[in-house]
């Protein structure tokens, strides 16, 4: 199947709008079930539209899948994020960053397991045949434990089993901050991600393979983050390491606009994930401390605000390009470093306040 850049770009955008319904659809109505059952039926859901996608011969019905594949795993993050919140109070900061290192490992993991496999035939339907029958396999399982609990994991039944509001979460200026914050991580995030080789290589002279390894720092230093950030909570309090980290990541923005040198790129690529890698699970376990009751809202008001965060970053940064040049366009990364580092003020006094 022949797909043009263009087409890539509607695919991503229609994954993005889909990730984007289903945080809210998750968020508002997920608290109405049982959350494993759920989980375990969107599981299958994403495993039949996988199979249905490795089958198509026409490309509008891989768009139409890409969409629903991106509003089922968004309700699934939702999910994820209330069932850690819920099961792990002790240990949410913990946990919840461990979440979300699974999340970068995965994405770093794609192209070695489409790699192998097609060592194995090359065949682009193969990899999402064998993601499908996993998936089978890991919702056959989360069947059996929700199954096995005699009642939900979740907690109070009669609490859980309603509505939420997103309207109750937003009037709140704590999280209308989060949702602020989170979108500003998506803008870095992504759009580092899909222009920084594009910088190095056209704005800075860099070779693909330089390019390539200095963006690895900042991958690598997100999943790092990720992993040893609750170490630093023992010396300074939440607020405290959110506004450290939010700074490093304004610093670290700075940094790969403004260097040159191979050495001090790589450097300030990996502070900026560094910094950057923590922030969203410590952010969003301090959310639903605040208030667990609306874990499902909160979670989905972070990932529409994150995924608007990655449209406009990654939109804004290819038109300032056509019209200037890369080198001036890629001060998008720092001016939503900017927004982040004011939100995180914002947010770091109001979590203050109402804890």
């Amino acid at each position: 199947m022949n797909v043009t850049k263009a087409d890539a770009g509607v695919l991503f955008t229609l994954f993005s709008l889909g990730s984007m319904a289903g945080a809210i659809a998750g968020g508002k109505y997920a608290s109405r079930f049982d959350y494993l059952f759920l989980l375990s039926v969107l599981i299958v859901v994403n495993a039949v539209t996988l199979v249905f996608m490795s089958l198509v011969t026409h490309w509008y019905l891989m768009l139409v899948y890409a969409g629903i594949i991106g509003i089922v795993a968004a309700t699934i993050i939702t999910i994820g994020h209330t069932l850690i919140a819920r099961l792990y109070e002790e240990k949410r900061f913990k946990m919840m960053g461990i979440m979300d290192f699974m999340f970068s490992f995965g994405a770093l993991s794609a192209s070695f397991y489409v790699t192998g496999l097609y060592l194995l035939s090359e065949n682009w339907r193969l990899p999402l045949q064998v993601m499908a029958g996993i998936m089978f396999l890991l919702s056959a399982y989360t069947l059996a434990c929700a199954v096995r609990s005699s009642k939900s994991v979740s907690g109070d039944v009669a609490t859980e089993r309603k509505t939420l509001s997103f309207k109750v979460v937003l009037r709140q200026p704590v999280f209308l901050f989060m949702a602020v914050l989170t979108f500003g991580y998506g803008a870095i995030e992504f759009g580092n991600a899909n222009w920084f080789v594009t910088y190095a290589q056209t704005g800075l002279g860099y070779t693909g393979e330089q390019a390539r390894n200095l963006l690895a720092c900042f991958t690598g230093g997100m999943v790092i983050s990720r992993l040893v950030y609750t170490y630093f909570l023992r010396f300074v309090t939440v607020h405290h390491l959110i506004m450290v980290l939010a700074t490093g990541t304004l610093l670290g923005t700075l940094s790969i606009k403004l260097f040159t040198d191979l050495y001090l790129l790589g450097l300030g690529n990996f502070i900026l994930g560094f910094s950057l890698g923590a922030l969203f699970p410590l952010v969003l376990s301090s959310a639903m401390n605040i208030d667990s009751d609306n874990g499902p809202v909160l979670s989905g008001v972070s990932i529409v605000a994150n995924s608007m965060g990655v449209q406009i970053a990654s939109f804004s940064t290819g038109v300032w390009a056509n019209s200037a040049t890369i080198n001036v366009a890629f001060w998008v990364i720092p001016m939503a470093g900017l927004v982040l580092w004011l939100s995180s003020i914002g947010f770091a006094y109001k979590m203050k306040a109402a804890r």
